[in-house]
């Protein structure tokens, strides 16, 4: 068998699956636990990355390589294979890799990965960081990498933006991340949308940006689609020196977007000429952006441009009245079947000579918890399958004629419902919001994304 071409990633595997088996047959135990098995799988990974070592010297080397022990075993043990894939993935990888980037075995530790190799995290906050050590996150599904709050730009020097991503196309198509996370840093855009083009061929999801000051302008890209196919995008406290940057990603991205955050941003949000139709769209979370406002919602919920938007969170974003709400979502076009209000200094009446406002017929469940109301708000949709009233201070039980026809009302953490709770107790320092309320998630910051995914249970 000649290991050049497409045939070497066969070779390592087959290669690597011999030394195993030659050492667990041997084994006097067949218990993944037990200490000998241990012993066996930890041999078995040296001798296999050894194979790898060896097949990679004769793959350079044009040698011709027989072993007919190797390819006369059989695969059929599921655990034992994924276990030595794993193995052998992670090092391919670091021996492809470490000679480029020149890891120190001296560097103290930066990262760190579970031993299953599903979460790696690298907080980079030496003076002098070596990033090489980010290659231990190689093997893993979720891969969290902070920068120290440092400035990126020396970077710039050590890569080539104008290289062809598909001369690396199979080594990150062999990536296993799935989510990724970047933050703490100040990083010169070449440099971010640089990345989005490597991971072109990776199987990147769901990617997060936050803590990030994105400097310098957004290179032109020269085609379409040339970034992951993303079908989560969450962004937290991003700063970018240009308003396109929304349009700029999203020209990037493969596939359609289902699920797009977007928290403390600076204002405006993002430029509207510059976004396409966001077909796929479901879930847009713009909560805790306290200075958006309900003319900041209409600026940032671009016309006709969320058709598919099923849930919407707008959890401490300045939001003045159920009303407000109602007619930026119709001059947008925009339907959501779950709307979320909470967090926000909410008016029970809408301003005078407002006028009056049609809800979505879609809309379903409205959430209006810790908005601080102590009435049913005017002008609510006449039915809701779920209305959350929570954590408010409501100091009676709301009338039926207050009250749209509901499915699903819920009230807890409010003062009437709170035993020995009497009128006077907010003039004496108590807040007068019922104490159910003190531990629950929504009062210690609970993203509206995570909200709204939680509460998709109550009325499905």
């Amino acid at each position: 068998m000649a290991p050049g071409g497409g045939a070497w990633p066969d070779l390592l595997m087959l290669c690597g699956v011999g030394f195993f088996y030659e050492i667990w047959e041997s084994s006097s135990s067949r218990t993944l636990d037990s200490p000998v098995c241990k012993k066996s799988k930890s041999a078995a990974v040296k001798q296999a990355k050894k194979a790898v070592i060896v097949a990679l010297a004769l793959r350079e080397s044009g040698v011709q390589l027989k072993n007919p022990s190797c390819s006369s075993l059989s695969l059929q043990k599921p655990s034992l294979r994924h276990f030595l894939e794993r193995k052998l993935e992670r090092a391919l990888l670091l021996l492809l890799l470490l000679p480029l980037l020149g890891v120190s075995a001296t560097a103290p530790e930066a990262c760190t990965a579970d031993e299953e190799d599903v979460h790696c995290a690298c907080n980079f906050s030496e003076p002098e960081p070596d990033w090489s050590q980010a290659l231990r996150c190689l093997p893993s599904l979720d891969v969290e990498v902070r920068g120290g709050g440092r400035g990126l730009e020396p970077l710039l020097g050590r890569v080539d933006l104008a290289a062809d991503p598909r001369q690396h196309a199979d080594l990150v198509r062999a990536l296993r991340v799935r989510r990724l996370t970047l933050g703490a840093a100040r990083v010169p855009a070449p440099l971010l949308f640089g990345l989005l083009r490597v991971l072109q061929q990776s199987r990147l999801q769901e990617l997060t940006l936050e803590d990030l000051e994105v400097t310098g302008d957004i290179p032109p890209a020269a085609l379409d689609a040339e970034g992951p196919a993303l079908s989560t995008l969450r962004l937290r406290n991003v700063s970018w020196a240009s308003g396109a940057w929304l349009g700029e990603l999203q020209r990037r991205l493969r596939g359609d977007l289902a699920v797009l955050s977007i928290a403390r941003a600076r204002l405006p949000v993002f430029s509207c000429e510059q976004v396409r139709t966001f077909s796929a769209l479901t879930t847009l979370d713009l909560s805790d952006n306290p200075g958006l406002g309900e003319s900041g919602l209409r600026a940032a919920l671009c016309p006709q441009k969320f058709p598919a938007v099923r849930e919407l969170a707008l959890r401490n974003t300045g939001m003045e009245s159920p009303q407000g709400v109602c007619a930026a979502l119709a001059a947008a076009g925009v339907r959501p079947r779950r709307l979320d209000l909470g967090h926000n200094s909410l008016k029970a009446t809408a301003a005078r000579g407002a006028p009056a406002c049609a809800w979505p017929s879609a809309l379903a469940s409205l959430s209006l918890s810790s908005a601080g109301l102590e009435q049913v708000p005017e002008g609510l949709p006449a039915t809701l399958s779920q209305l959350d009233l929570s954590c408010n201070r409501l100091t009676r039980a709301p009338r039926p004629d207050e009250l749209p026809k509901v499915g699903n009302l819920s009230l807890d953490g409010n003062p009437f419902l709170v035993l020995g709770t009497s009128s006077h107790q907010e003039n004496t320092g108590n807040s007068g919001v019922g104490p159910a309320c003190v531990h629950a998630p929504w009062a210690v910051g609970m993203s509206g994304t995570l909200a709204l995914l939680q509460g998709a249970r109550g009325f499905a």
